[in-house]
Protein backbone atom coordinates (compact mmCIF):
# COMPACT_ATOMS: atom_id res chain seq x y z
CA UNK A 1 0.00 0.00 0.00
CA UNK A 2 1.21 3.44 -1.04
CA UNK A 3 1.39 5.73 1.93
CA UNK A 4 1.77 9.62 1.64
CA UNK A 5 3.86 11.36 4.46
CA UNK A 6 3.59 14.98 5.25
CA UNK A 7 6.14 17.16 7.21
CA UNK A 8 6.61 20.85 7.54
CA UNK A 9 8.89 23.53 7.55
CA UNK A 10 10.45 22.27 10.77
CA UNK A 11 11.91 19.42 9.13
CA UNK A 12 15.25 19.50 7.64
CA UNK A 13 16.23 16.76 4.88
CA UNK A 14 18.30 16.79 1.93
CA UNK A 15 16.16 17.89 -1.38
CA UNK A 16 17.33 14.43 -3.39
CA UNK A 17 15.26 12.70 -0.23
CA UNK A 18 12.63 14.71 -0.36
CA UNK A 19 12.07 14.05 -3.57
CA UNK A 20 12.69 10.12 -3.96
CA UNK A 21 10.11 9.69 -0.89
CA UNK A 22 7.72 11.94 -2.50
CA UNK A 23 7.18 13.85 0.17
CA UNK A 24 4.89 16.63 0.98
CA UNK A 25 5.71 19.86 3.00
CA UNK A 26 3.82 22.32 4.65
CA UNK A 27 6.21 25.59 4.84
CA UNK A 28 5.96 27.35 8.41
CA UNK A 29 5.99 31.80 7.97
CA UNK A 30 8.63 33.79 8.68
CA UNK A 31 8.60 37.32 9.68
CA UNK A 32 11.25 39.99 9.37
CA UNK A 33 9.45 43.13 10.87
CA UNK A 34 6.65 43.45 8.04
CA UNK A 35 7.98 41.42 5.15
CA UNK A 36 6.41 38.10 5.51
CA UNK A 37 7.98 34.59 3.86
CA UNK A 38 6.60 30.90 3.60
CA UNK A 39 9.99 28.48 4.28
CA UNK A 40 11.11 26.56 0.96
CA UNK A 41 8.96 29.01 -1.00
CA UNK A 42 9.25 32.46 -1.42
CA UNK A 43 13.00 32.79 0.42
CA UNK A 44 15.82 30.98 0.07
CA UNK A 45 19.24 30.27 2.26
CA UNK A 46 21.26 32.31 1.13
CA UNK A 47 18.32 35.50 1.11
CA UNK A 48 17.61 34.48 4.72
CA UNK A 49 21.14 34.07 6.06
CA UNK A 50 21.80 38.24 4.16
CA UNK A 51 18.61 39.13 6.46
CA UNK A 52 19.26 37.76 9.31
CA UNK A 53 23.15 39.31 9.76
CA UNK A 54 20.94 42.53 9.03
CA UNK A 55 18.51 42.57 11.22
CA UNK A 56 18.89 43.63 14.93
CA UNK A 57 16.14 41.05 16.08
CA UNK A 58 15.39 37.61 15.07
CA UNK A 59 12.55 37.45 12.78
CA UNK A 60 9.63 36.08 14.40
CA UNK A 61 7.99 32.26 13.04
CA UNK A 62 4.37 31.32 12.82
CA UNK A 63 3.25 27.56 12.28
CA UNK A 64 1.17 27.25 9.28
CA UNK A 65 -3.12 27.31 9.34
CA UNK A 66 -5.32 24.38 9.45
CA UNK A 67 -6.44 25.68 6.03
CA UNK A 68 -2.17 25.05 4.85
CA UNK A 69 -2.36 21.56 5.98
CA UNK A 70 -6.30 21.19 4.44
CA UNK A 71 -4.97 22.10 1.31
CA UNK A 72 -2.34 19.49 1.26
CA UNK A 73 -4.33 16.50 2.14
CA UNK A 74 -6.97 17.67 -0.75
CA UNK A 75 -3.63 17.29 -3.16
CA UNK A 76 -3.49 13.33 -2.32
CA UNK A 77 -5.35 10.50 -3.90
CA UNK A 78 -8.71 9.77 -1.27
CA UNK A 79 -7.64 6.55 -1.44
CA UNK A 80 -3.84 6.69 -0.21
CA UNK A 81 -3.67 7.09 3.93
CA UNK A 82 -1.21 10.05 4.93
CA UNK A 83 0.69 10.12 8.21
CA UNK A 84 1.98 13.82 8.86
CA UNK A 85 5.06 14.00 11.07
CA UNK A 86 4.82 17.24 12.57
CA UNK A 87 7.39 20.18 14.77
CA UNK A 88 7.27 19.14 18.04
CA UNK A 89 4.26 20.51 19.20
CA UNK A 90 6.95 21.95 22.66
CA UNK A 91 8.15 24.35 20.32
CA UNK A 92 5.10 24.92 17.54
CA UNK A 93 1.46 24.90 17.27
CA UNK A 94 2.40 23.21 13.85
CA UNK A 95 0.59 19.83 15.46
CA UNK A 96 -2.57 21.74 16.68
CA UNK A 97 -2.90 23.14 13.41
CA UNK A 98 -2.17 19.97 11.46
CA UNK A 99 -4.90 18.09 13.85
CA UNK A 100 -7.92 21.03 12.82
CA UNK A 101 -6.75 20.52 9.20
CA UNK A 102 -7.47 16.93 9.95
CA UNK A 103 -11.18 17.60 11.44
CA UNK A 104 -11.79 19.95 8.30
CA UNK A 105 -11.08 17.12 6.25
CA UNK A 106 -12.69 14.56 7.72
CA UNK A 107 -16.39 16.55 7.42
CA UNK A 108 -16.04 16.16 4.05
CA UNK A 109 -14.44 13.23 3.54
CA UNK A 110 -15.17 10.80 6.55
CA UNK A 111 -13.49 7.56 5.29
CA UNK A 112 -9.84 9.14 4.63
CA UNK A 113 -6.99 7.53 6.69
CA UNK A 114 -4.81 10.30 8.41
CA UNK A 115 -2.65 9.99 11.31
CA UNK A 116 -0.97 13.16 13.17
CA UNK A 117 2.32 12.58 14.53
CA UNK A 118 3.69 15.02 17.22
CA UNK A 119 7.49 14.22 16.19
CA UNK A 120 9.13 15.64 20.02
CA UNK A 121 12.17 16.90 17.40
CA UNK A 122 12.79 18.64 14.81
CA UNK A 123 15.43 19.42 12.07
CA UNK A 124 16.94 16.74 10.85
CA UNK A 125 15.71 14.44 13.50
CA UNK A 126 12.60 14.18 11.35
CA UNK A 127 14.34 13.21 8.45
CA UNK A 128 15.34 10.34 10.71
CA UNK A 129 11.23 9.77 11.00
CA UNK A 130 11.15 9.89 7.72
CA UNK A 131 13.61 7.39 6.77
CA UNK A 132 12.12 5.01 9.01
CA UNK A 133 8.49 5.50 8.22
CA UNK A 134 9.84 5.19 4.38
CA UNK A 135 11.45 2.06 4.99
CA UNK A 136 9.13 0.16 6.93
CA UNK A 137 6.36 1.20 4.71
CA UNK A 138 8.30 -0.25 1.46
CA UNK A 139 8.22 -3.65 3.60
CA UNK A 140 4.25 -3.51 3.00
CA UNK A 141 3.34 -3.32 6.33
CA UNK A 142 -0.33 -1.75 7.08
CA UNK A 143 -0.97 1.46 8.01
CA UNK A 144 -2.46 0.96 10.85
CA UNK A 145 0.70 -0.89 12.16
CA UNK A 146 2.61 1.34 10.45
CA UNK A 147 1.30 4.49 12.68
CA UNK A 148 1.90 2.40 16.28
CA UNK A 149 5.52 1.32 14.74
CA UNK A 150 6.41 4.90 14.47
CA UNK A 151 5.13 6.59 17.63
CA UNK A 152 7.08 4.03 19.74
CA UNK A 153 10.07 5.48 17.53
CA UNK A 154 9.54 8.78 18.20
CA UNK A 155 9.96 8.02 21.74
CA UNK A 156 13.01 6.57 21.07
CA UNK A 157 14.03 9.00 19.02
CA UNK A 158 17.50 11.13 20.95
CA UNK A 159 18.00 14.56 19.70
CA UNK A 160 20.78 16.95 20.51
CA UNK A 161 22.10 20.35 19.41
CA UNK A 162 25.45 22.36 19.78
CA UNK A 163 25.34 26.14 19.67
CA UNK A 164 28.55 27.75 18.01
CA UNK A 165 27.48 31.24 18.77
CA UNK A 166 25.14 32.51 21.48
CA UNK A 167 24.25 35.60 19.37
CA UNK A 168 20.79 34.07 18.05
CA UNK A 169 19.90 33.09 21.62
CA UNK A 170 20.70 36.63 22.87
CA UNK A 171 18.43 37.98 20.42
CA UNK A 172 15.84 35.58 20.96
CA UNK A 173 15.49 36.60 24.62
CA UNK A 174 16.29 32.81 25.79
CA UNK A 175 19.39 34.31 27.74
CA UNK A 176 20.02 37.90 28.60
CA UNK A 177 22.35 39.78 27.58
CA UNK A 178 24.73 40.50 30.59
CA UNK A 179 24.65 36.44 30.98
CA UNK A 180 25.49 36.19 27.31
CA UNK A 181 28.21 38.70 27.33
CA UNK A 182 29.95 36.49 30.16
CA UNK A 183 29.77 33.58 28.52
CA UNK A 184 31.22 34.63 25.62
CA UNK A 185 33.90 35.83 27.08
CA UNK A 186 34.74 32.74 29.08
CA UNK A 187 33.85 31.14 25.21
CA UNK A 188 31.15 28.83 26.91
CA UNK A 189 29.32 26.61 24.31
CA UNK A 190 25.94 25.62 24.83
CA UNK A 191 25.18 21.79 24.61
CA UNK A 192 21.59 21.16 24.35
CA UNK A 193 18.56 18.30 23.87
CA UNK A 194 15.07 17.75 23.28
CA UNK A 195 12.98 16.74 26.25
CA UNK A 196 10.77 13.68 26.07
CA UNK A 197 7.89 15.80 25.97
CA UNK A 198 9.76 17.57 22.98
CA UNK A 199 10.81 20.70 24.42
CA UNK A 200 14.20 22.00 24.33
CA UNK A 201 16.68 22.38 27.71
CA UNK A 202 20.51 22.93 28.04
CA UNK A 203 21.90 19.74 29.08
CA UNK A 204 25.96 20.98 30.04
CA UNK A 205 27.84 24.09 29.56
CA UNK A 206 31.49 23.53 28.19
CA UNK A 207 33.84 26.14 28.09
CA UNK A 208 36.24 26.12 24.81
CA UNK A 209 35.19 24.84 20.71
CA UNK A 210 37.13 21.32 20.65
CA UNK A 211 36.38 20.34 24.05
CA UNK A 212 32.48 20.86 23.63
CA UNK A 213 32.86 19.12 20.44
CA UNK A 214 34.10 16.10 21.97
CA UNK A 215 31.83 16.13 24.85
CA UNK A 216 28.85 16.43 22.11
CA UNK A 217 30.31 13.34 20.61
CA UNK A 218 30.81 11.83 23.33
CA UNK A 219 27.36 12.04 24.51
CA UNK A 220 26.01 9.29 21.50
CA UNK A 221 27.05 6.29 23.45
CA UNK A 222 25.46 7.11 26.86
CA UNK A 223 22.32 7.11 24.92
CA UNK A 224 23.29 3.74 22.11
CA UNK A 225 25.45 1.24 22.61
CA UNK A 226 24.58 -0.87 19.47
CA UNK A 227 25.01 0.98 16.20
CA UNK A 228 25.07 -1.14 13.11
CA UNK A 229 21.42 -1.39 12.33
CA UNK A 230 21.05 2.39 13.19
CA UNK A 231 20.97 5.94 11.12
CA UNK A 232 22.70 9.02 12.44
CA UNK A 233 21.06 12.56 10.74
CA UNK A 234 22.96 15.45 10.99
CA UNK A 235 21.95 18.54 9.96
CA UNK A 236 24.64 22.07 9.82
CA UNK A 237 23.79 25.92 9.95
CA UNK A 238 25.24 27.84 7.25
CA UNK A 239 29.11 25.63 8.06
CA UNK A 240 29.23 22.65 5.88
CA UNK A 241 32.89 22.09 6.59
CA UNK A 242 31.89 22.02 10.45
CA UNK A 243 28.78 19.74 9.81
CA UNK A 244 31.00 17.29 7.60
CA UNK A 245 33.65 17.42 10.65
CA UNK A 246 31.49 16.49 13.14
CA UNK A 247 29.98 13.80 10.86
CA UNK A 248 33.33 12.08 10.24
CA UNK A 249 34.13 12.31 14.20
CA UNK A 250 31.25 10.45 14.80
CA UNK A 251 31.15 7.55 12.04
CA UNK A 252 35.25 7.02 13.45
CA UNK A 253 33.66 6.69 17.01
CA UNK A 254 30.59 4.84 16.33
CA UNK A 255 29.89 2.05 13.52
CA UNK A 256 26.26 3.54 12.26
CA UNK A 257 25.03 1.81 9.37
CA UNK A 258 24.36 5.17 7.67
CA UNK A 259 23.73 8.92 7.77
CA UNK A 260 21.87 11.83 6.55
CA UNK A 261 23.70 14.95 6.16
CA UNK A 262 21.72 18.42 5.00
CA UNK A 263 21.59 21.89 6.09
CA UNK A 264 18.88 24.06 8.53
CA UNK A 265 16.73 25.58 7.26
CA UNK A 266 15.27 28.96 8.41
CA UNK A 267 13.42 27.93 11.13
CA UNK A 268 15.92 25.60 12.81
CA UNK A 269 18.75 28.16 11.90
CA UNK A 270 16.95 31.49 13.36
CA UNK A 271 17.16 30.24 16.43
CA UNK A 272 20.50 27.87 16.43
CA UNK A 273 22.83 30.53 14.82
CA UNK A 274 25.38 29.92 12.11
CA UNK A 275 27.62 27.03 12.68
CA UNK A 276 24.92 25.10 14.83
CA UNK A 277 24.52 21.68 14.60
CA UNK A 278 21.68 18.98 15.48
CA UNK A 279 21.90 15.39 15.44
CA UNK A 280 19.33 12.72 15.41
CA UNK A 281 19.56 9.34 16.07
CA UNK A 282 17.39 5.81 18.16
CA UNK A 283 18.08 5.48 21.49
CA UNK A 284 18.50 1.55 22.69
Amino acid sequence: MSIQLIIDGGADLPQAMVEHHNLKIVPLNLHFDEEHYKTGLTIDLPIFYKKLKEATTLPATSSPSPNDFYDKYKEVDMDTPIIVLALTQGLSSTYESAVIGKKMLLEEEPDRSIAILNTKTASCGIALLVHEASTKAASGIKFEELVTHMEKKIEQTTTLFILKTLENVIKGGRLDKVKGAIAKTLNIKLLMKATEEGTIEVAEKVRGNKKSLRRFIEQIGEYSHQFEDKVIAISHSNDEERGKSVLKSIRDRYNFKDSIFTEMGPIISTHAGEGGIVIAFFKD
